[in-house]
């Protein structure tokens, strides 16, 4: 398990409890004011997107080509910070994640 620092939509800071293995967006659904996920992390929609503090995106594996495509179409999509939390896998190298739920579109 991997504990990720939170900001969900209405702003509350709150800690959430990631299992390894998975990815970002199973516990990120379960918050409220959290993610949608409409997809269910086929990596075929932007309801999951989150912006990672740039500390830690740097630690993340490198998105690939149709989460980027995905991404930069996206009205708030951010250099360097935006990522969709169905591509990024839970392990405990990312122990102490800190992110942002991006505004609904």
């Amino acid at each position: 398990m991997a504990k990720i620092h939170v900001t969900d939509r209405a702003g509350h800071r709150l800690d959430v409890e990631a299992r390894d293995g998975r990815t970002l967006m199973e516990p990120l659904r379960d918050i409220p004011d959290g993610i949608e996920a409409l997809c269910g992390g086929m990596c075929s929609c932007s309801t999951c997107h989150v912006f990672v503090e740039p500390q830690w995106a740097q630690k993340l594996p490198a998105a690939k080509s149709d989460e980027m495509e995905l991404l930069e179409g996206s009205e708030c999509y951010r250099p360097g910070e935006s990522r969709l939390a169905c591509q990024v896998k839970v392990s405990p190298a990312i122990e102490g994640l800190v992110l942002t739920v991006a505004p609904e579109e």
